[in-house]
């Protein structure tokens, strides 16, 4: 790790590679920043009490057992997806760190929820916490103590990206609401969530360090990261979240796992983030730096090249790295303190279950290290129901995200004695079985999410046949994806035609889509258009019902005549069916809204967003669109799209009216100086002695082949003491120092400056059911900065949201949205702070259903409110 021996010659050789080719082609201007020591944590004061039992702890730890815990065991060492070393000797467990954002993933008896888009497309807060307590109780009633969960990166800059689907929207605004509402409903019952992957891995190709080449280096300048790809990040950090997973990719040249710059002084010293940074799996390239720039806890354990063969970079290397002097010893104390104050943050220290399934089998009984060929075997799997009333929550959110797109003539909702011809696979379960699927990683029967680490098994499928079939239904049901000719078209007939877009994780191809949509680009897949032609040539009445990852291209078939109405049901989960029947049917009235906009063509997006191909050397993914991603593109092209981010129509109408602007926290062009550090826990520094690490005599009889351990030979750590002595030096690199810094301006306390989320203004207004039927209306709040100053920013900007009750026709509510400090400010880079452009300009404040239907401006200048259709 630190000194030759530490490495094998097939290590060096790959770090040597990965380093050289690391900066070669990155543009000029984009190489990341070195940023050094990675900052202590334990300096805010709502994490004081944990930091201090945590260093109660550390002070009583050896080193063997201190390098223990910021590691994985080994992949498939454990029953979970990573297993953390313990120290048993403090009462300190393995901790057991299981996927993913949208359920238990290889368990059973758990809830499939809807997926991170489809929650929102809800454009509801409430449902966002609900999920996330939902989520929370079944991963602790598992025993799992760490969610690796939500995600919020990518972002969906690049439509065609694999995991898009994970997160909810294209606008850092709807991801950093998901996030942390999803993050507090987790942590509330004493789960640590994992807000992932900083940052900026917006494809799934090339995304990983390997021995051919680099991971993908994704460029972005300073104002681009902490506007967009940032923010949800920073409300996450915020809302307190326990732990922070690094991305497979590199920024600006710098793998993100070592990446100093990003680690030790975006997240940890500019966000004031206290808990503790992870690897994603097999994503740590190098032990001294990562471990330097601020990386705690890497996982599962192995090296990145090939793991399973006992091999790590930190574990046994860390325990040599700290006894020959390479990585101070505070850097150590500080990533097991933030580990250990995380476990305690959460209470976890206090009757927490341990875990009750096997990640890796169903049965009952298995080996208690699959990893070994030579394993223990045991009770693995004790089946714990965890689902409780969750089924109930998921179905809300598949209904409440249903988005109606068209909805001709009022086509929509249906006669309960309507004749239905239904076409299409994705109406029915998966034949081969709902989970017959590994990780789903194929394209059968009813699309419930996409594929990869962030799927979930199936207790049960509700598919929308299933649905039709409980209601009773008059239809007839067609299971294939071509047009059949014994369909018998009548004049009475209604078609309802089930189509689909899928995608997911880089490590499953699926129907030559290796994770990104490579192969089917934004297109229906299974010959979707022409089923859906075929069946408007026979038929008058079409509704057309699709679940996609993202956006798709509707042109081949939105606008023929029979086509009547257009939903998106996006990525239900289990609850496809009756969500969707209480749509069709009228039950409730829609309530969905994009999270992204559909275009008419793949041309609507600047080349910059395409796909990045294969690339000798490291593929370099430079974002030359800045802020304009999704709508805020659409609107500096003035390109009209065929769907408008937002967009969501009802079975009945509303009204915005009696909007009011109120000041409340006066404006400065800079945010007042932030809070002083507190004072962190701190260690004796000296190096320990090399017994700490030596192999307990009773642990050799029961060392498990392949397992990762944090002992060392005698003679190792011997010499790694003498390697000390000798006065031997790491080569550190530019800019290291250990000295610890104040901290940036822009910093202060979880999430930034804690003055940046001061409220500037309150806006209310009416929302009234004009229409005959009842429904849910949501408001969208978009800012427009004033015209005319030095900065460029986009034409309209999300900053809130909030949704209505049921509201039955002619009902009214009034709904509260707010606009902060750093809504109305732009990113410094000079400054290296939020700054407010223009204290005593006018910011519209834009209020709608959708960004292509803003009817309300309130002017912060004029500090009134007045009915005004939005214009570029």
């Amino acid at each position: 790790m630190s000194a030759p021996h530490s490495f094998s010659i097939f290590s060096l050789i790959l770090l040597s590679l990965s380093s050289c080719a690391s900066s070669i082609d990155v543009p000029a201007g984009y190489v990341a920043a070195p940023y050094y020591p990675a900052p202590h944590g334990g300096w805010t004061s709502d994490w004081t009490e944990s930091y201090r039992k945590a260093s109660l702890l550390v002070s009583n730890m050896t080193l063997a057992e201190k390098t223990n815990v910021t590691a994985g065991t080994g992949i498939f060492m454990g029953r979970c997806v990573g297993n953390t070393g313990s120290a048993t000797r403090v009462e300190f467990p393995s901790l057991c760190l299981q996927d993913g954002p949208l359920g238990i993933r290889n368990s059973d008896h758990n809830t499939a929820f809807p997926a991170g888009i489809t929650v929102g497309a809800t454009f509801d807060k409430n449902l966002m916490y609900a999920r996330g307590v939902a989520l929370g109780e079944e991963f602790r009633g598992k025993g799992i103590n760490i969610h690796l969960g939500p995600s919020v990166g990518p972002l969906g800059r690049r439509p065609r990206g694999g995991r898009n689907w994970e997160g909810f929207g294209s606008d850092p605004v709807l991801q950093a609401f998901g996030g942390a509402r999803t993050i507090e409903g987790i942590q509330s019952v004493g789960v640590i969530a994992t807000i992932k992957h900083l940052i900026a891995n917006e494809q799934e190709m090339y995304r990983m360090y390997n021995l051919a080449q680099p991971g993908i280096s994704s460029n972005l300048d300073d104002r681009t990261l902490h506007e967009l790809y940032l923010w949800p990040f920073a409300e996450g950090v915020r809302s307190g979240v326990g732990a922070v997973m690094m991305a497979y990719n590199a920024v600006n040249g710098s793998a993100c796992s070592q990446n100093s710059y990003l680690i030790n002084n975006i997240l940890k010293d500019e966000l004031g983030f206290q808990g503790f940074v992870m690897s994603d799996w097999l994503a740590q390239i190098s032990g001294v730096a990562s471990s330097l720039s601020g990386l705690d806890m890497s996982m599962p354990g192995d090296i990145h090249t090939i793991p399973l063969l006992g091999s790590s970079y930190w574990m046994y290397e860390y325990s040599r790295s700290i006894l020959n002097g390479s990585v101070p010893v505070d850097r150590l104390n500080d990533a097991v303190t933030r580990i250990l104050a995380t476990w305690f943050q959460l209470g976890q220290d206090q009757d927490y279950p341990k875990p009750n399934f096997d990640t890796n089998t169903l049965d009952a009984e298995g080996p208690l290290y699959p990893g070994s060929l030579f394993s223990p075997t045991g009770i693995v799997n004790e089946f714990v129901d965890v689902q409780g009333n969750h089924a109930d929550v998921a179905r809300d959110i598949a209904r409440d995200a249903i988005t109606l797109l068209k909805n001709t003539n009022g086509i929509l909702p249906l006669s309960k004695t309507a004749k239905l011809k239904v076409f299409g696979t994705d109406a029915e379960k998966n034949p081969d079985g709902i989970n017959s699927c590994t990780d789903m990683g194929c394209d059968k029967g009813t699309l419930g999410m996409g594929w990869g680490s962030g799927s979930a098994r199936y207790p049960y499928l509700d598919s929308p046949i299933d649905a039709l079939k409980a209601r009773g239904a008059n239809f007839t049901f067609f299971n294939t994806d071509s047009f059949p000719s014994n369909s018998n078209p009548a004049a009475s007939d209604i078609a309802l035609v089930f189509v689909n877009a899928d995608s997911g994780e880089n490590y499953i191809t699926v129907e030559n889509n290796p994770g990104d949509r490579t192969s089917a680009n934004l297109n229906l897949w299974h010959n979707g258009d022409k089923l859906v032609q075929d069946v408007a040539a026979k038929y008058t009445n079409v509704i057309v019902i699709v679940h996609t990852v993202g956006p798709i291209l509707l042109e081949a078939w939105h606008d023929l005549p029979a086509v009547k109405s257009v939903l998106f049901a996006h990525l239900p989960g289990q609850e496809a069916g009756e969500s969707l029947m209480q749509i069709l049917f009228g039950d409730v009235s829609p309530s969905g809204h994009l999270p992204y906009t559909i275009p008419t063509s793949e041309d609507n997006y600047p080349d910059s967003l395409d796909l990045i191909g294969f690339e000798l050397g490291q593929p370099q993914d430079t974002f030359t669109e800045g802020l304009y991603v999704d709508y805020r593109h659409f609107h500096k092209a003035n390109i009209t799209p065929r769907y408008a981010f937002g967009h969501g129509l009802s079975y009945t109408t509303f009204s915005f009216t009696n909007a009011t602007i109120t000041p409340v926290t006066p404006l400065t062009s800079t945010p007042p100086a932030r809070p002083a550090k507190g004072t962190p826990p701190s260690y004796p520094t000296a190096i320990p002695a090399a017994a700490e690490a030596y192999w307990p005599a009773e642990a050799k009889t029961y060392r498990i082949w392949r397992y990762l351990y944090s002992w060392l030979e005698k003679a190792d750590a011997d010499a790694a003491a003498a390697d000390l002595a000798a006065g031997k030096k790491y080569p550190y690199p530019p800019g290291y120092t250990t000295t610890q810094k104040p901290g940036p301006p822009a910093g202060g306390a979880q999430g930034g400056n804690p003055a940046l989320f001061d409220t500037a203004y309150t806006v209310s207004l009416r929302v009234t059911n004009t229409g005959n039927a009842t429904g849910r209306a949501v408001a969208q709040l978009y800012v427009q900065f004033p015209p005319g100053l030095a900065v460029d920013t986009p034409a309209v900007q999300l900053r809130d949201f909030a949704k209505t009750g049921p509201l039955a026709p002619g009902a009214s509510q009034t709904l509260q949205l707010r606009l902060t400090r750093k809504d109305l400010s732009v990113w410094d880079v000079a400054a290296q702070n939020w700054l407010v452009p223009s204290v005593a300009g006018d910011y519209g404040v834009w209020i709608g259903e959708a960004v292509d239907r803003l009817g309300v401006r309130c002017g912060s200048a004029t500090g009134g409110c007045v009915e005004k259709a939005f214009s570029l």
